[in-house]
């Protein structure tokens, strides 16, 4: 049977900016472009999740829920994505499942049609609650399968894992190539696979940080995958999704590219994303914008490597960048073999450089030693004995056996009684603004906010300024900063 052609899902709003300049893009940044987005005929806009909301809070000085709405307004037809890390939410810990449910609630009020809903370490308890509360808004669910090479992740694994997916109710599936390392043979072996096991649909999503996302996106439409994911130059290519043009020139003569796209308009959507790009300067860097093949080695998300270094050098550990980079997959499998997407990948980067500079678990990291502890679900393989040991001995604790949130009491209560004793309003969307952000979120309502970025001054080429960006552990702590790849 003909199948029809293959969807375009354009990530440049929220993926785009946050792999290629640190998620500072702006609402004011956007409004110009999104109606020509929603004119081209995109099967839907990445918008919002990921770091945008702790970025709009932070650095921007922005309600986000603000910026979903104004969105959805300027760009009515075509469906809008969030990425939503499960129980996480968009923060680095669990929440009650009530804190979820209230989210979930207020982000499809506020305009959301489609959640890619992921957990980093694919345990699907930790994406049960998510999934429910979205099918209850009559919004779509999408469930992510995050995508790494290990030991322990098979292609039997990663399907199974969909089936599992499918059973607790997600409407299509994705696979979440974080890092940029499927390659064709597995994509096309995957797509097939997920697609007969489930009988979903099954889009793909990639990062070209290897250069490899162009030819697994070719080998996805071969094999039957209803979308892949896009953006579009100046944040596109690199550590960030493939451009769009490109990828319909890849497909030039498939009978599954898609004919409707006025090239004009694209060009157009380009010219108008230029100003923007040369205003975010200040967080953008040459090196996220090429081909790395350390990454195939490495495992690394492209946006965590480049900040990664930056890192290395600020503790002055720059010259031990290669003993750090061959540390991490210790590291990986002491932990079970965890995929590194966010919270994952600061994590273990951040015990690498633990273990490097001050010798092999002697400065054990609270967040992971959670992960050892059981306290972000289910890993993926088993624990190293001693890890685990160590982790119970340091905090006084037990492993924990259960689902994570089923430790966890009900949130909304308290939190709509503290946030009217803050003067916040005690709504849905306030409350989980609160819960997730506390002191951003007073400061949003009361007024304090931070300037927005400025636009740069005219000057001749300087020399090259380090990213504002850190790998920063977060464990428990809800109002750690951590700049993340998701």
């Amino acid at each position: 049977m003909k199948q029809p052609p293959v969807g375009f899902i354009n990530t440049v709003l929220r993926d785009g900016h946050q792999s290629l300049a640190a998620t500072r893009m702006t609402t004011q940044q956007m409004l110009p472009v999104a109606p020509l987005l929603d004119e081209a005929g995109f099967t839907g806009l990445e918008t919002w999740g990921g770091a945008t909301i702790d970025a709009c809070l932070r650095f921007l000085g922005e309600n986000p829920f603000d910026r979903l709405r104004a969105l959805k307004k300027v760009a009515p037809r075509t469906p809008q994505l969030m990425l939503l890390r499960g129980q996480n939410i968009v923060q680095y810990t669990s929440f009650p499942d009530d804190v979820v449910e209230a989210f979930v609630r207020a982000t499809a009020v506020a305009g959301c049609d489609i959640f890619r809903i992921f957990d980093a370490l694919n345990d699907p308890a930790n994406l049960r609650t998510a999934i429910r509360a979205v099918r209850a808004t009559g919004k779509h669910a999408r469930g992510e399968i995050c995508y790494t090479t290990s030991p322990v992740h098979t292609l039997d694994r990663f399907i199974s894992f969909g089936k599992e997916l499918a059973e607790l109710g997600c409407h299509s599936l994705a696979i979440k190539d974080m890092s940029g390392v499927l390659t064709p043979h597995v994509t096309a072996a995957l797509v097939g696979g997920l697609r007969k096991a489930t009988g979903l649909e099954v889009a793909v999503h990639s990062h070209d940080t290897a250069g490899l996302a162009v030819a697994s996106y070719l080998a996805a439409v071969e094999a039957g995958a209803s979308a892949v994911e896009v953006s579009i130059c100046p944040f596109a290519n690199g550590t960030a999704q493939p451009d769009t043009l490109r990828m319909l020139a890849a497909l030039e003569g498939h009978p599954r590219r898609p004919q409707h796209f006025d090239t004009a308009l694209l060009q157009k959507i380009r010219e108008t994303l230029e100003p923007a790009y040369a205003e975010l300067k200040t967080f953008t860097s040459p090196a996220n914008e090429r081909t790395d093949p350390d990454i195939l080695a490495l495992q690394i998300p492209g946006g965590m490597l480049s900040n990664f270094r930056s890192q290395l050098k600020d503790l002055k550990m720059a010259d031990r960048e290669e003993e750090v980079c061959h540390e991490i997959p210790r590291v990986r499998e002491a932990l079970g073999w965890i995929p590194l997407v966010t919270p994952t990948s600061q994590i273990v980067g951040t015990q690498a450089m633990l273990n490097v500079k001050f010798g092999p678990w002697k400065n054990f990291a609270p967040a992971a030693r959670e992960i050892a502890l059981g306290k972000y679900g289910r890993t993926p393989g088993p624990i190293e004995p001693r890890i685990r040991d160590l982790a119970a001995e340091l905090s006084g604790e037990d492993p924990v056996t259960c689902r994570p949130a089923d430790l966890l009491a009900p949130g909304m209560p308290d939190l709509r009684r503290e946030a009217a004793e803050a003067g916040l309003p005690d709504s849905d969307e306030a409350c989980v603004l609160f819960a997730m952000f506390p002191q951003q979120t007073r400061d949003w309502f009361a007024g304090k906010r931070p300037d927005p970025p400025a636009p740069p001054k005219p000057a001749a080429p300087a020399a090259p300024r380090k990213r504002n960006m850190r790998i920063t552990v977060a464990g428990r702590t809800q109002e750690a900063h951590v700049e993340e790849w998701s």
